[in-house]
């Protein structure tokens, strides 16, 4: 995340992830005569006094492609500095409109990819960051398998769980036994990652097991206090990913500041796991989110039933213990 300088003035802006039901997304292409032109990028523009960010972007959208917004989501806000001027780019999700995107700017209009959006020629930087992170699952399944004897049954549940279409998982076990039956997890470990393999999924392991299993696997999930410990991002294989876990805003920048590729804030809601404790709510997950500038996951008491509502307080999707696999 490219940082302001201290001289910089911030300009606010927000800019529209524009997505079909087929996953096609919508960019522009700046016109001459303006900053960067001929380069592409999300529709948008500068918040007015007064505006919110999904009022300035509905505004934006109809002046600029034609569209009246009638559905779309607070997604993650980021910062970059470019050369004369620093934004502040408010990105949301836009899933529903109503009329046909034209151009009414002199920009070119295009239909792309995300995963392959660099097709239509040169992006603005800022737009890569959200392209990579739409790549991300909205549904995180952390595992609770417990015991060698409840793998049996947990495989199953996983199995049901990729064939719906689960492209994330997390393998978090600190209640596995101890002593010989130790090595049973490591074995555990292998039968959930070539499952996940096989349906296209892919399995982080936290940072309470071996490193070397996180390179075995796709990636790591740290703890908080382990991130906090950590100066730099784990070194690991190309295409790797690293999710931390967070408590309150400050541990969700420590994610940023390590370029995890998302963090997981939570617990929001009651759950199971933590009888009598109510969780911070979604008030305090909004705040704890504040300038992210990365996807953070919703974490407590989430299931189907909670995602709108926590795609509404800017979450990037859910993650979940149970309820999930």
């Amino acid at each position: 995340m490219s940082e302001p300088r201290g001289t910089d003035k911030i300009i606010d802006v927000a800019a529209g992830l524009i997505l079909r039901p087929d996953g096609q997304l919508l960019l522009g292409q700046r016109p001459e005569g303006k900053p960067w032109s001929g380069w592409w990028e999300l529709p948008g523009g500068k918040l007015e006094p007064g505006e919110t960010v999904l009022q300035a972007l509905a505004r934006e959208l109809h002046e600029e492609i034609g569209i009246r917004v009638t559905e779309a989501w607070p997604w993650v806000t980021y910062v970059h500095a470019y050369p004369h001027t620093t934004v502040r780019l408010a990105f949301c999700q836009v899933t529903g409109w109503e009329g046909e995107p034209r151009s009414l700017e002199n920009q070119r209009l295009q239909w792309v990819d995300p995963a392959h959006a660099g097709v239509v020629g040169d992006l603005l930087p800022a737009t890569l960051p959200p392209l990579r992170w739409l790549q991300l699952p909205t549904t995180y399944a952390i595992s609770a398998i417990g015991s060698p004897d409840a793998l049996p049954a947990y495989l199953a549940r996983l199995d049901a769980a990729l064939a719906a279409g689960l492209k994330l998982v997390q393998l978090r076990e600190p209640q596995w036994p101890d002593g010989a039956a130790a090595a049973s997890l490591h074995q555990a470990m292998q039968a959930v990652l070539a499952r996940c393999r096989a349906a296209g999924a892919r399995l982080l392991v936290n940072s309470a097991h071996p490193d070397a299993w996180w390179r075995e696997a796709d990636g790591v999930h740290l703890r908080a206090a382990d991130a906090a410990a950590l100066h730099a991002r784990p070194e690991l294989p190309s295409g790797a990913l690293v999710g931390v876990s967070a408590h309150d805003n400050a541990e969700v920048l420590r994610a940023r500041m390590l370029d995890a590729d998302f963090a997981v804030l939570g617990p929001v809601l009651a759950t199971a796991t933590h009888p009598g404790q109510p969780g911070i709510g979604w008030a305090a997950f909004t705040a704890g989110i504040r300038d992210a500038g990365l996807p953070v996951y919703a974490l407590g008491g989430q299931s189907e039933q909670t995602r709108n509502e926590a795609r509404r307080h800017g979450a990037h999707g859910i993650a979940g213990i149970r309820g999930l696999v």
